[in-house]
C-alpha cells in the first residue's frame, strides 16, 4: 500500500555541484536553484499525456530567452 501525498515534499539535491529544491505535490514537481523562487515546473497530468517532452523543451526555450 502507498501513502497519499496530502503536502509538498521538499528535498535539496545536487546536480553539477549546484544545489536545487525539489518540490513534489499533489500538482506535480519544481526543480529551482536554492534560494532562488523560478525554476522548472512540470504538472503530473503534463507527464501522464506525454506533454512532458513538449512542456520541458518550452521551458528550455524560455530560460534562453531570459524569461
Amino acid at each position: 500500500m502507498t501513502t497519499k501525498l496530502e503536502g509538498p515534499l521538499r528535498r535539496e539535491i545536487d546536480i553539477e555541484g549546484e544545489a536545487y529544491t525539489l518540490t513534489i505535490d499533489a500538482d506535480g514537481l519544481r526543480l529551482v536553484p536554492k534560494g532562488r523562487r523560478k525554476g522548472v515546473v512540470l504538472q503530473w497530468k503534463a507527464l501522464v499525456s506525454g506533454d512532458a517532452a513538449l512542456a520541458a523543451a518550452l521551458q528550455g526555450s524560455l530560460d534562453a530567452l531570459g524569461r
